[in-house]
């Protein structure tokens, strides 16, 4: 038996290629998206690496943030005394303090360098070689005073900085100049994911990032001394609230965090992975299920023979076995290809994925030959058990046994329970029973394409009308095998209906954030710092001095309690803040805000039961001070703003140091580019402050959406790729199997141009049911989910992307034109008088 498969595959090359294809492209899809993953994990993980060759122990706070009465604790004294005394340990060769914070680097355009993967400054610590063991310079000299400045090599690289070059940068507001003195090679991870790193000499550090101590005390054990050893002799000098900690304890910490960071995008790419491996276990068991089915004949005719039922399970299994190896072998190299491809249309698209080597992990391959060869051997299992069972005699008189009644009834009532499961679990709060729900619909409705299938393709019929014999042939051809039709729909299908509802989630959410932006705010700019940290109260001070600006009040941020809960509470100012921003008042009035008086969002009040006009106890965190408040106000909460406003009188007195979150600003005659320069040059052109109008403000928080968007479509559009390949598989195993139907229509008149058009229209109205199936399913998906996403968002309504779906439909029949050409290229070229003889 095993040679007369062999015999088998080898003698039918044509059919050979076609399932190898079929295999191929599962098999390239699931492996090139977890070769993706890997990759893409592992770039995530080199972001966050750092070595610690140089750290044998390290000093640093043990990350307690209050006492046990409540109050804030001082920060750890991780002083130069210390440092030195660490230092002068036995068994420690040297130390070296650290400290590092925000600091952005204008390139030469004056715009921020390195901004999606951090922009951060650090110190040189000379040891008693001069050199600092965390940077390798290559180029120049380590800066020595507040004049130099040194950049990470790929920095450099990417501006055109070069030693000796005058660069500005910022920490804290206020733009500094410096002249590159040296560039050096670094390990840290989010420089080699796109960030910039820059080093000033120790005591500008300091200064610079507002720093009094180190943040880590690093100590490298001397030869013979173990990390251990070292460990006990430096907890014998430390301070209060410090925690000694060994370098490979840092690794062990490092690697965990790196983990928990990865693990969720590990999880969401491993879903399209699983989606990869549900396509392509669906062409493989169709094609598997029509070449069986075209050699009912063969197979009946080795059971006349003497084989016995099992020897022809056994055959067919032999040759899904060698076909599954080569398609697993050719479509794992595929898959890397497809891995490559996927990350350069993700960076071509705005997702700046961090840079990374191709990561092939042993398991990837383990399952690509699983894949090709068990689920190939799996999907080959019951059509040849199916043929294995039909009578010899019956099967020779038949090639196409149809599907009973019966069977089709079964089927229809087992697809509709399972659609009717999904649906009671799509409209669930929790997101895991919610997705479960959706997946199950999704397996319900391809259960029941086989019924769908007729009344579509019926309802096409005046579309079909105008070409005449050809439609009307298509159109039966389409309905002559409702199975074999609806699980070739049924792969562009399951495609689209993932896209399709990704795009209505995220298109509605971007109106909602647009709803929610207009509404809310009233400024014309919002200024903050580009890390979203403290910004300095000077900067509000020189855009008041500006004489366009009509109003201006700062976010002032501080937290406290109310009546026991957590709640954060924005100082602004009074006079100014009803201008700036567009509050939905329950009861009382942006009007009312003064002295010892603040605005209170629904949920708070609901949860303490305020209403303007009563009174409230608020306990600040930095001081442990209670006030008394009024309630001047109200208003309806959102993302955008939320928790507490108060005057800055009311704030102030209870900061150690007055910073902002943001400045609101509105400027004469509204938003203008003279009016943002204007803002612009009053802040020295600052690389470190970012202003915003409203639409950059919507587009900041939609970016995030539309980057996650076009991952999906990346990793879907394989799955569409797949399904074009199908249409082409199934269309040409059509042609085969119609060949004597094809020669006797050729052989009555129809031309090679009627047959090519025949194929294509066939082709056409296939992918447009998958089409409409799948658009039409997504739809009804994106407006369950949106149901719980409008519960949290208030301004969430569905919107319907008309103009994409309707691409989306053309895009389907473009694939159907493409599909059928070759097919129908070879149903043309057939031999009338060959193809009646083959039967």
């Amino acid at each position: 038996m095993f040679r007369t498969a062999l015999r088998n595959v080898l003698a039918h090359k044509a059919r050979l290629l076609m399932t190898v294809l079929a295999v191929m492209l599962g098999v390239a899809f699931v492996s090139g998206t977890l070769v993706f993953t890997d990759t893409f994990g592992n770039a995530y993980k080199n972001k966050s690496a750092k070595s610690f060759d140089h750290v044998s122990v390290a000093i640093r706070p043990d990350g307690g943030s209050s006492s046990e009465d409540g109050t804030s604790k001082e920060p750890a004294r991780l002083t130069d005394g210390l440092l030195k005394k660490a230092a002068a340990l036995p068994g420690a060769e040297s130390a070296i303090g650290s400290v590092n914070g925000f600091t952005a680097l204008a390139d030469k355009d004056g715009k921020l360098v390195g901004g999606e993967w951090g922009t951060t400054g650090s110190n040189f610590y000379p040891g008693k070689d001069g050199k600092d063991p965390r940077y390798a310079f290559t180029k120049g000299a380590a800066p020595k005073s507040a004049a130099d400045i040194a950049l990470d090599s790929r920095t450099a690289e990417r501006t055109g900085f070069k030693v000796g070059d005058t660069v500005r940068y910022s920490t804290d507001g206020p733009v500094r100049t410096a002249k590159v003195s040296g560039i050096f090679d670094t390990d840290d991870g989010s420089v080699v994911a796109g960030g910039s790193l820059v080093v000033l000499d120790n005591k500008t550090a300091l200064k610079a990032l507002n720093k009094t101590e180190y943040d880590e005390i690093d100590v490298k054990a001397a030869a013979g001394t173990s990390e251990t050893a070292l460990k006990s002799s430096v907890e014998k000098i430390l301070p209060k609230d410090t925690d000694a900690v060994t370098g490979g304890q840092l690794s062990d910490d490092q690697e965990r965090m790196i983990e928990q960071q990865t693990s969720s995008m590990s999880q969401v790419l491993l879903i399209f992975a699983g989606i990869a491996l549900f396509v392509g276990i669906f062409i493989i068991a169709n094609t598997f299920t029509m070449l069986v089915a075209q050699r009912t004949k063969e197979l009946a005719l080795m059971r006349a023979v003497g084989a016995s039922r099992r020897q022809v399970t056994r055959s067919v299994l032999i040759e899904a076995f060698l076909v599954g190896l080569v398609a697993a072998v050719a479509g794992f190299g595929l898959g890397l290809g497809v891995s490559v491809g996927l990350e350069s249309l993700m960076n071509s698209g705005g997702a700046s994925l961090p840079d990374g080597p191709l990561v092939i992990a042993p398991t990837t391959i383990v399952v690509a030959l699983l894949i090709g060869v068990v689920v190939t051997m799996l999907a080959a299992w019951l059509p040849g058990r199916r043929a294995a069972k039909i009578p010899p005699v019956a099967a020779m008189n038949s090639v196409h046994a149809t599907p009973t009644t019966r069977g089709l009834v079964v089927r229809n009532t087992i697809g509709s329970l399972i659609v009717a499961l999904g649906a009671v679990l799509l409209f669930n709060d929790d997101n895991y029973v919610m997705a479960g729900g959706a997946g199950i619909i999704l397996v319900g409705v391809i259960v029941l394409t086989p019924l769908l299938s007729r009344p579509f393709i019926a309802a096409s019929a005046p579309l079909l009308k105008p070409f005449g014999v050809t439609g009307k042939l298509s159109r039966l051809n389409s309905v002559r095998n409702p199975r074999r039709t609806a699980s070739t729909a049924a792969a562009l299908m399951i495609g689209l209906t993932l896209i399709t509802g990704m795009t209505v989630i995220a298109t509605s959410m971007g109106s909602a954030i647009n709803k929610m932006a207009a509404g809310s705010m009233k400024a014309d700019y919002s200024v903050s710092m580009a890390n979203f940290q403290e910004l300095a109260p000077e900067v509000r001070e020189k855009i008041d001095k500006l004489p366009d600006v009509e109003a201006s009040s700062p976010l002032r941020t501080a937290y406290g309690e109310v009546n026991g809960s957590y709640s954060s509470v924005n100082g602004v100012d009074p006079k100014s803040f009803g201008k700036l921003v567009g509050l939905d008042f329950t009861s009382g009035s942006v009007a009312d805000l003064k002295a010892g008086t603040a605005l209170v969002d629904t949920d708070t009040a609901k949860d303490k039961g305020l209403k303007a006009g009563d009174t409230f106890p608020l306990k600040f965190d930095e001081d442990g001070k209670t006030v008394r408040l009024k309630v001047a106000g109200v208003y309806e909460g959102n993302e955008m703003l939320n928790g507490l406003f108060a005057p800055t009188s009311v704030v102030d007195p209870h900061l150690s140091k007055l910073v902002d979150k943001q400045v609101l600003v509105k400027v004469k005659g509204g938003t203008s580019e003279r009016a943002e320069n204007a803002i612009v040059d009053a802040l020295g052109d600052n690389p470190a402050i970012t202003i915003q109008d409203k639409d950059d403000v919507s587009n900041a928080v939609a970016g995030g959406i539309n980057l996650v968007l076009n991952m999906l479509y990346g990793l879907l559009a394989m799955a569409i790729l797949i399904a074009v390949l199908g249409v082409i598989n199934t269309l040409a195993m059509s042609v085969f199997e119609r060949k004597h139907e094809i020669g006797m229509l050729r052989a009555i008149g129809l031309d090679r141009a009627k047959v090519k058009q025949m194929v294509r229209l066939e082709s056409v109205v296939i992918s447009l049911f998958g089409a409409v199936l799948g658009i039409g399913l997504g739809l009804f998906m994106g407006w369950a989910v949106g149901g719980s996403i409008a519960e949290k968002v208030t301004t969430y309504s569905m919107e319907i992307p008309v103009g994409r779906i309707v691409i989306f439909l053309a895009v389907a029949a473009v694939v159907g034109v493409m599909a059928a050409v070759w097919p129908a290229r070879s149903a043309a070229r057939l031999n009338p008088l060959m193809a009646i003889k083959s039967e």
